[in-house]
């Protein structure tokens, strides 16, 4: 599957305001179903917490699925392109170290949808970490290795 052939159009109309939750959607190259195994999706996973440790957002919760992945958080200290081609660049160097290939690990462009402030935050959060339960992945969310939610510090 080639790249977007929209990806420029995904970034019209984009505003970063610190405050504001996203919800951000990246999509792997072709697809490739990478995070298949736990051990190389904990690698995304720890590139998420160190956005977050570096204070450039607030994680508030997250999927890795096989191909793709869903993340909500707060916007604190920089934009939204920023944290997704730091939070992809670093991930894409760590896993293709791990997985000891080359090349591009993500699709150009991501999905960014701000959260409104009618919209209720618990449900789009459960709605993301049930994305293994729609895709038939596991009969119970608790089953899935790759999520994460700030709700249950």
């Amino acid at each position: 599957m080639p790249d977007l052939p929209h990806a420029n159009r995904l970034r019209a109309g984009r505003f970063s305001q610190a405050g504001q939750i996203y919800l951000l959607t990246a999509v792997v190259q072709h697809r490739e179903r990478l995070f298949n195994d736990w051990r190389t999706g904990r690698l995304l996973v720890r590139e998420f917490q160190r956005a977050h440790a570096d204070e450039l957002i607030e994680s508030l919760t997250f999927v890795v699925m096989p191909d793709h992945f869903h993340w909500l958080v707060e916007l604190k200290n920089s934009t939204l392109p920023a944290v997704m081609r730091i939070t992809r660049s670093r991930s894409a160097r760590t896993i293709n170290a791990h997985l000891g290939r080359t090349g591009r690990l993500w699709q150009k462009g991501f999905y960014d949808r701000a959260i409104r402030s009618e919209e209720d935050l618990l449900a789009v959060a459960r709605y993301v970490i049930a994305n293994p339960l729609r895709a038939g992945l596991v009969r119970r969310v608790h089953d899935y290795p790759l999520w994460d939610a700030k709700w249950l510090e």
